[in-house]
């Protein structure tokens, strides 16, 4: 029999607060989408249709971050969606789901680590990039390896340094609007240039919905942390109802200003050059001194913000997985802090390993890393939205009074139903342009599709090796013992 000492030394340091979740969840939200991705997507599709995308994507999120509130606040795990799917679903579901957005965030990290070293070439261009990958790697290893406490103070200050700049360039675009800053009022008249609100029709804004949905990911960061929140019943459905909003205004009031501010014609819009960010060029016009260095110098913050969370999101995975029997046993091990070591540790190799194979045959390989990891957040919401589903089916089937869940979604099976279908159509119409030609371009389709067949491979593989079964409803357990400590 485990002494009370023991099974402390399996659970999770509970550390988090509710200030640590809500930017945690922002954090893992606002970075290059916004900062630089923003400017392609208008020269695109037009003000107009950038705005729609992110107000429907934006819709999309917020049932599933209820969805993924209902269950965590009643059940806090970092599992989150491998724990959920597995109880609520299918065992074999909850273990690709696991596996799945490990992969995700291990990779990403990669990512981050390949934009570090684009981003210190601004001021260091001759220094070797791999200086400034290593010294990325361990600031946010030691971040996430000294407490989770560590982890959640970084991220808050990484994370606001991007909300303020956000708020006060929204401010600066509003006064240069009206003429207030930066000389001539501009008022509406980009929005009537050409074609514009909405360039290109239909299909331009289809084709931007896509990519508003990447610029969404990083909400569900929110679940992952619930496994070390201080006060999941009160904390989590507090951060849900102020990060969602906070990001569709964000993303939305942004959009409008960038779109109010340069037409969606000019050129410098299309470029990935932080010199040519739409923040920078409208800071610039502000009269801002070194628009460029600020925007890159918050741009490397938003690119440490999100491989931090990266590292910590695959590392507490990575751990429920392997405490749940699917991953090997030495990973589910904690340091006295709490912290999953090695667990972390094998994540900060993957990530290393993935990032030293853009050196090789062209970045080929990196490449193809990258294009798997693609629709890994996309299938880890739908598979919120499932595990939601049927989370409060086998509630009220197992004779259970609603009023006792710590939070409620709304308008359920709406909510979850919807968030589904829109998911599935996001992830679906991902290259829907590679078929539309007189030859389908199946290079174009492979790279686009390849994380779909590699998950769905996975989660086939285990279901027939463990000969696993949908669970049903009156058998779903809902026993959270081990969770709350």
């Amino acid at each position: 029999m485990q002494t009370s000492k023991e099974n402390s030394t399996q659970q999770l340091k509970r550390k988090l607060k509710s200030r640590h979740l809500s930017m945690i969840s922002l954090g893992g939200t606002i970075g290059t989408g916004l900062f630089l991705a923003s400017g392609g997507a208008i020269h695109t599709a037009g003000p107009g249709g950038v705005i729609v995308s992110y107000l429907l994507i934006g819709i999309m999120v917020y049932f599933l971050m209820t969805s993924l509130a209902e269950m965590a606040a009643y059940m806090p795990v970092s599992g989150t969606f491998s724990t959920y799917a597995s109880k609520f679903v299918d065992p074999s579901l909850g273990f690709a789901l696991g596996w799945n957005y490990w992969y995700n965030w291990a990779i990403t990290i990669a990512a981050e680590l390949s934009a570090v070293t684009i981003i210190m070439k601004f001021w260091f261009p001759h220094t070797p990039s791999l200086i400034w990958s290593s010294i990325c790697l361990v600031i946010m290893f030691l971040l996430n390896y000294l407490s989770v406490k560590g982890f959640g103070e970084a991220e808050f200050w990484f994370s606001l340094i991007k909300v303020i700049t956000v708020i006060v360039f929204i401010i600066t675009g509003f006064l240069m609007i009206f003429g207030i800053m930066g000389g001539e009022p501009v008022g509406f008249k980009n929005f009537t240039i050409g074609d514009a609100p909405f360039h290109g029709g239909f299909m331009s804004t289809l084709g931007i919905f896509m990519a508003a949905g990447f610029s969404f990911q990083g909400t569900e960061l929110l679940g992952v942390a619930a496994g070390e929140s201080d006060d999941p019943e009160k904390n989590i459905p507090k951060a849900v109802r102020q990060v969602f909003w906070r990001i569709l205004l964000f993303y939305v009031l942004a959009i409008l200003v960038i779109g109010l501010l340069i037409p969606y014609t000019d050129k410098n819009l299309a470029t990935d050059d932080v010199a040519m960010s739409p923040f920078t060029i409208i800071f610039d016009k502000a009269g801002i001194a070194f628009a460029a260095s600020v925007m890159n110098a918050i741009i490397l913050t938003a690119v440490l913000s999100a491989g931090n969370s990266g590292m910590y999101a695959s590392t507490r995975m990575l751990w429920d997985l392997a405490r749940d029997g699917k991953a090997p046993k030495f990973l589910a091990k904690l340091n006295k802090n709490g912290v999953p070591a090695n667990a972390l540790i094998v994540t900060a190799l993957v990530g290393t390993l993935a990032f030293l194979a853009s050196f090789f045959g062209d970045g080929v390989v990196y490449v193809w890393l990258l294009n798997a990891s693609g629709m890994s957040g996309f299938i880890a919401w739908l598979g919120i939205a499932i595990s939601h589903y049927r989370f409060r089916k086998a509630y009220v089937a197992q004779g259970k009074d609603l009023n006792d869940l710590p939070y409620r979604s709304k308008l359920f099976p709406f909510g979850p139903i919807f968030a589904f279908i829109l998911c599935a159509f996001v992830i679906l119409g991902q290259n829907y342009s590679a078929f539309l030609g007189d030859k389908i371009d199946w290079t174009s389709v492979l790279v686009s599709y390849i994380g779909l067949p590699l998950f769905i491979i996975v989660w086939l593989s285990y279901k027939f090796i463990k000969k696993t079964r949908i669970v049903p409803l009156e058998q779903c357990d809902f026993s959270t013992e081990k969770y709350i400590n």
